[in-house]
């Protein structure tokens, strides 16, 4: 039997205290793989919740007297007896969930489409203006800027400038385009729609705008990892801030950006690994936090 109460006091939650926990923590930037999947799952969760809260709340039964159930039955959709109509509050009960899980999915579909066209139209020009370096595996620009970015997707393009290829030292140059194929062979852009999705239908939360800035942040730090298994911290750092101004096209990702003085302080930092007991703890838990709003729902031996 669904617990409304339950389920409102765990959505919110996850929509309001769980994104506080989380960017108050010190271990998110120590396993950025691992806290990105801990967002994501905590987008899953809220949105699991949520689906399950508007069926709950319009399911007319003497456990859930209020809600939807009452304003159906203030607005005279009732029975000849007085309460309100089952058959109506059964149609809403499964409406209200399929508007939400549609609203969701449509969103991702717009965004990614929205962002493969994107990619798609900046391609093309890239193909006209540039030229192809096998060397580099790589698409160059004749740009007076240094700025490296990758187009991601089924037809995967890394484009890189004049300026960088001239600016950079070799090391330097090399550790950039480990940073560009790290973010195509993850499909970060997949992630990163997800949490734009998320952002669209859940606006005004506090766990979908986090959801969408520390999944971006995060999506850069993996990709810094990667360049730092071949590369010092001192040859990316400086890559980075030759690369800082650069501006990045709609649907791509960057070495450069916004993001670059969080990166490199967290580069040049303390890079201590998360202990094994933690580490393992939180991937326990964005496994389970999708499925949490079902056992609230239906929690084990109540009938």
């Amino acid at each position: 039997m669904i617990s409304a109460s339950a389920l409102i006091g765990y959505t919110a939650a996850v929509g309001f205290i769980a994104p506080r926990v989380l960017l108050r923590s010190s271990w998110p930037y120590r396993a950025p793989a691992l806290a990105a999947a801990v967002w994501q799952a905590l987008a899953v969760s809220f949105s699991v919740a949520a689906t399950l809260t508007a069926y709950g709340l319009a399911l007319p039964t003497e456990h859930l007297h209020a809600g939807l159930v009452g304003l159906l039955h203030f607005c005279g959709l009732e029975a000849s007896a007085g309460r309100p109509d089952p058959g109506t509050a059964h149609r809403l009960a499964i409406a209200l969930p399929a508007v939400l899980a549609l609203a969701l999915v449509a969103s991702f579909s717009w965004h990614v489409v929205r962002a493969c066209r994107a990619r798609a139209r900046h391609r093309e020009a890239v193909d006209l203006v540039g030229r192809h370096s096998a060397r580099l595996r790589a698409t160059v620009l004749p740009y007076d800027v240094p700025a490296a970015y990758c187009l991601p997707g089924r037809r995967p393009r890394i484009v890189i400038s004049d300026a960088a290829v001239h600016r950079l030292t070799p090391e330097q140059l090399d550790a950039v385009l480990k940073h560009e194929q790290a973010h195509i062979a993850g499909h970060h852009h997949l992630a990163l729609a997800a949490a734009e999705a998320f952002h669209s239908v859940f606006r005004r939360l506090p766990l979908a705008r986090h959801v969408r800035e520390q999944t971006a942040l995060l999506l850069e730090m993996v990709a810094d990892d990667r360049a730092l298994r071949s590369h010092s911290h001192e040859v990316l750092v400086t890559a980075m801030y030759e690369m800082a101004a650069a501006q990045t096209p709609q649907g791509a990702f960057s070495a450069g950006g916004q993001s670059v003085l969080i990166r490199a302080k967290r580069v040049l930092g303390p890079r201590e690994a998360p202990h094994p007991a933690l580490w393992w703890s939180v991937a326990v838990m964005a496994a389970a936090v999708p499925v949490l709003p079902l056992l609230v729902a239906c929690p084990p031996g109540l009938g």
